[in-house]
């Protein structure tokens, strides 16, 4: 794809789950930020920093239009990452104001969500399940608590698992006075639909997973403000204040993303991010076809090969394996000095590879919009000789 025309030909990035490549709109927007209106957002009346605001509160539109969702009854905060996000929001939940009784995540999470539910769940002595995930990535409502914080990933970052009942969960999990939080980490670059309407009470994602630059963000519903309390506060948070006293900006439903935005934002990612939407919004056909095609051709091969043991059910950007009696770092580092980028080991979701499935450490190839079919060619050769 020409907007990675800066890629060598002997480089084959297969690690998009963990950071995707950036194309050239997007750079050029950083550095047009950088270049042409480098200001503080939401703080100066001259005019750079007034393209800073306009360009900034169309990024916040564009997720919620991304996403399918009102701004009624959503607002947009942008934070470090996904992991950050997670912890901000559960750190500030009030468990008496929401009548918390329990705390429910799964099995095959990443540890962002794994570890901030079992903090919150210890920090505040509530009982926690850990569910099992089915094959198709759904999980059993029935098994879902009253009154429970649920935290769930959407699609998984090792095989690209997706939450299939995602709006039966959600519906469960508000009728029956609880509260769920989405880990969107994986989802929003080549599975955005997954999420389209879906009324979660806080969504949580990363923009350097979506082919922008490093940043986070949280879609918060509105409803859930009233039992969130205020722990981690600012400058860019509050209207006025006095010696013992402050008035929090968020009281304004105009400025209610202001609850997660402490101090000076990376105003310059947030607006590569409008890019990023801009530019994912408008892939032609084509791209998606290429990349279903590249993935296809990759998991076929992984799955006929005996050799190979692979933990996806079906075909798609992320494949996750193993080669029976070769060390996946060894297998690892000899594709890196092939120019093959991938990633080995545990992939942060430790309980379910290493402690519940016993798997040994593994090999992820996650791919993007910019993988071509003769980078699929070669891997597929050089695992042929090294396996």
């Amino acid at each position: 794809m020409q907007d990675f025309n800066y890629l060598p030909d002997n480089v084959i990035y297969l690690d998009s789950a963990c950071q995707s490549l950036r194309p050239r709109p997007v750079i050029d927007s950083l550095n047009t930020y950088y270049t042409e209106h480098n200001s503080c957002g939401e703080r100066v009346k001259y005019k750079w920093g007034k393209v800073t605001d306009a360009k900034v509160e169309a990024t916040r539109e564009k997720v919620l239009k991304y996403l399918k969702l009102k701004s009624r009854d959503y607002f947009v905060s942008f934070t470090l990452n996904t992991t950050y996000g997670l912890n901000l929001i559960l750190s500030q939940i009030d468990v008496k104001k929401a009548n918390v009784k329990h705390v429910v995540t799964s099995d095959i999470e990443h540890n962002s969500p794994f570890l901030a539910s079992l903090s919150f769940a210890k920090s505040h002595h509530l009982p926690r399940t850990v569910l099992t995930r089915n094959e198709d990535g759904s999980v059993n409502i029935d098994d879902i608590p009253a009154n429970s914080v649920v935290v769930l990933g959407c699609v998984s970052n090792l095989d690209g698992r997706r939450l299939a009942n995602i709006k039966e969960v959600v519906k469960h999990i508000h009728n029956t006075g609880g509260i769920i939080i989405i880990d969107a980490a994986q989802a929003l670059a080549h599975f955005a639909s997954t999420l389209y309407k879906t009324e979660a009470d806080a969504i949580c994602f990363s923009a350097h997973k979506m082919y922008s630059a490093s940043l986070g963000g949280i879609v918060c519903r509105r409803d859930l403000l009233p039992v969130l309390k205020t722990t981690f506060i600012g400058g860019g948070m509050v209207d006025d204040v006095n010696l013992d006293t402050f008035e929090l900006s968020a009281d304004n439903p105009d400025h209610a993303y202001t609850k997660f935005e402490a101090g000076l934002q990376a105003w310059g990612e947030i607006i590569a991010l409008g890019t990023a939407i801009d530019w994912l919004s408008n892939l032609p056909k084509s791209a998606h076809q290429q990349l279903k095609s590249n993935s296809e051709e990759l998991f076929n091969f992984l799955n006929n090969n005996p050799k190979f043991h692979l933990i996806n059910h079906e075909a798609n950007s992320t494949s996750t394996f193993f080669v029976e009696g070769i060390d996946s770092h060894l297998i690892g580092e000899a594709l890196g000095d092939e120019g093959i980028m991938a990633r080995t080991g545990y992939f942060c979701v430790h309980y379910y590879l290493d402690h519940l499935k016993h798997y040994p450490p593994l090999i992820r190839f996650s791919l993007g919009f910019h993988n071509r079919p003769d980078d699929i060619a070669k891997v597929i050769e050089r695992l042929s000789r090294l396996a």
